[in-house]
């Protein structure tokens, strides 16, 4: 029995090790083993890591010097070697050493950290602004300026749940990949708007120094500049909901030129693309694109097959809300629910409500029985 044990022992190690040994440093993300903070690519990052071994080595000194003599003293005046204490009252000269002494330290570390903190904040003569916002549980991003002027998407994790659920081997990027990665100029320094649109979030990429709360209600800004091509990776850093483990940032830094021409395409497909909630929709027109938005939005909760989760979530399959007046799905989709995981969904735009509503009612089992089985734009907007 001992040697079967053993045996099987070494068999796991030796998996363990294969396993391992695939594992690589992630491009723009986490590396394997990783202990320290990374180096980064912006002024602010490497600011960061001086000044965490900065605080790290001072904190060492003052530890090894205080126990250095605390140990000393117990060693070499101890009772066996006949050693008397002494008795004194004050020393006006410990007193000044112990007081300026731990002063001259604060200052010498308060003094570049504030500096650092003071310059993060500093969004002032930025060359271009991005609007982010932290939604359960996806990114949105809206550029404000610049050739990329009004262009505006989510961001969303993209690692199949295949690879989540284990039923396929993980991909490089597991749980760090989006379908829609924000894109900025190297060189260039990017002011970013942070806030959330339903609870607290933060936005925090590790190469770029970067980590601000995003707060339902406020605005707070924070900015980098990127000093090299590439893809850079970061997460959610406050917990914020069931799916906070996948709600993943990436960056894309490209050259100006590249940036020139992503900002081109961008606003071309957003004028081809427009909806416009005025114009009357086909039923066909309006499943087609109800069945896009379901896929990027909905599918994680309710499932391909509309049977949601029991226990989570609802079925939309024979639901007396989907099957019931447009009304009180609207308002649903609209407004949430409270209390539970179905959060608003108000960022969409009317057509894109729409659409989905009317996907929901002719999807599945439902096959348009229910009431109003066609929703049009211009009722959404109205109940808005």
């Amino acid at each position: 029995m001992m040697k079967l044990k053993g045996f099987l022992l070494a068999c796991a190690m030796l998996v363990s090790g294969a396993t391992a040994a695939q594992v690589r440093d992630m491009p723009g993300g986490p590396a394997v083993n990783q202990l320290n903070l990374s180096t980064g690519v912006t002024e602010i990052a490497r600011d960061v890591a001086w000044l965490h071994w900065m605080m790290l080595i001072i904190c060492l000194v003052i530890f090894l010097g205080v126990f250095g003599v605390m140990f000393y003293s117990i060693w070499a005046h101890r009772k066996s070697k006949g050693a008397k204490s002494a008795s004194f009252h004050e020393s006006v000269g410990v007193e000044i050493a112990w007081t300026v002494i731990p002063f001259l330290i604060v200052i010498g570390m308060a003094l570049p950290a504030t500096r650092t903190v003071v310059a993060m904040k500093d969004t002032s003569g930025s060359d271009m602004t991005v609007k982010v916002t932290g939604y359960q549980w996806k990114w949105g991003y809206e550029y404000m300026d610049g050739p990329a002027e009004g262009v505006k998407f989510l961001s969303a994790m993209s690692t199949p749940l295949a690879q989540i659920e284990n039923r396929e081997s993980k991909g490089e990027f597991y749980l760090m990949e989006v379908d829609n990665p924000l894109v900025v100029p190297v060189g260039k320094k990017v002011r970013v708007m942070v806030t959330a649109a339903d609870v607290i979030h933060s936005w925090m990429v590790p190469d770029f120094g970067v980590k601000q709360d995003a707060i339902p209600g406020f605005l707070r800004g924070v900015w980098f500049r990127a000093e090299k091509v590439g893809e850079y990776r970061g997460q959610c850093a406050e917990l914020c909901g069931k799916d906070h483990a996948f709600m993943p940032i990436v960056v894309k830094v490209v050259t100006e030129e590249e940036y020139a021409a992503w900002a081109e395409g961008e606003q071309k497909k957003l004028a081809a693309l427009a909806d416009d909630p005025n114009k009357e929709w086909t039923a066909e027109e309006l499943l087609a694109r109800g069945e896009q938005v379901y896929g990027a939005q909905c599918v994680a909760c309710h499932q391909a097959n509309g049977k949601g989760v029991e226990g989570a979530f609802p079925a939309l399959d024979g639901s007396q809300i989907v099957l019931g007046p447009m009304a009180d799905q609207i308002d649903i989709m609209l407004n949430g629910v409270e209390g539970t995981a179905m959060q608003s969904f108000a960022n969409l735009n009317d057509v894109e409500l729409a659409a989905v509503i009317t996907y929901a009612r002719q999807s599945w089992g439902n096959g348009g029985q229910g009431q109003d089985p066609v929703v049009m734009p211009a009722e959404v907007a109205a109940a808005r």
